[in-house]
Formats: structure tokens, C-alpha cells, sequence
């Protein structure tokens, strides 16, 4: 059996990570919250790749890309797109690939604006607040439900 393979997707900024306001989003960069989750991933036998672009583009051509290559999954944290981009629900919405949107911060303690979502109706779930541990969540979260295990359905 070949491994399941998830798309890691990140939005703009967060290749500044462990610069950017360390306050709200730590010290971690994204080569290292990338590198604890590459060995989640390797011990779930699950298969990473993974894009980071502050180009709404290149995050789409990603999505496109990702369901020819028969990648199953994605956790994606859209960043600032995750309140603005209705490009970026459409290209998940007609890869069809399942996602879970991943915060490090909680951003419902936050400014108003990020309260609003224009992918959580969407995803199979959420995970925010956690700092980098917020990704871990998210592809165990996803493993499960690619597995059939969670029903990531809104009535649940």
C-alpha cells in the first residue's frame, strides 16, 4: 500500500516566521515547524510535500497540482488569505481535497476581522492556538479522516 500523501500549504508571511511577531506566533521558523512535522508525518507513514507562497497564485497552482498528483489531503493555514481569498475556496472546493486550516494563534482572541473564515465551512476541521504544535494536530486530524475514522461532518 503507498503511503498517503498530504500537502502542507502556507500563506503569506509565514516563511518570517520566528521573526514576525514572536509574541503572537513564537520563536519557531517554518523550516522547523515544518522539519517536527515531517517526522510526525514519517512516523503515521504519511507522504509531505509542501508549498509556501505570499502569491494567491502560486497557493492555487499548488491545489491544482496536488489533486493531479493524487495527494489526498491538505492542512493548509492560508494566513492573511484565510479572511479574504475566495480564489483560494475555489481551488480547494474544485480539487475536492479535504483540508484542515491550521492557526498558530487562537485567532478568535484576536481582531475581529480574523474571526471571519472563508474556508472553515469548508474544512474538515480546524486547529488554532496550538503554536506549531497546531500542525500536528491537524495532520493527525486529517490522517484520521482520510482513514474514515472522523466524519468531519457539521452535524457531529
Amino acid at each position: 500500500m503507498s503511503p498517503i500523501r498530504v500537502l502542507v500549504l502556507n500563506g503569506p508571511s509565514l516563511d518570517q516566521l520566528g521573526r514576525r511577531e514572536p509574541e503572537l506566533y513564537g520563536t519557531a521558523t517554518l523550516d522547523e515547524i515544518l522539519a517536527r512535522l515531517a517526522a510526525v508525518a514519517a512516523a503515521l507513514g504519511v507522504e509531505l510535500s509542501h508549498t509556501q507562497s505570499s502569491h494567491e497564485g502560486a497557493l492555487i497552482d499548488a491545489i491544482h497540482e496536488a489533486r493531479r498528483a493524487g495527494v489526498a489531503g491538505a492542512v493548509v493555514n492560508a494566513a492573511a488569505y484565510t479572511h479574504t481569498s475566495v480564489a483560494l475556496r475555489d481551488a480547494l472546493l474544485s480539487a475536492a481535497l479535504p483540508f484542515v486550516e491550521v492557526h498558530l494563534s487562537n485567532v478568535w482572541r484576536r481582531e475581529a476581522f480574523r474571526h471571519v473564515s472563508l474556508l472553515s465551512d469548508v474544512a474538515v476541521g480546524i486547529v488554532a492556538g496550538f503554536g506549531p504544535a497546531s500542525y500536528e494536530l491537524a495532520l493527525r486530524g486529517l490522517i484520521e479522516h482520510l482513514l474514515g475514522g472522523a466524519s468531519g461532518s457539521p452535524e457531529v
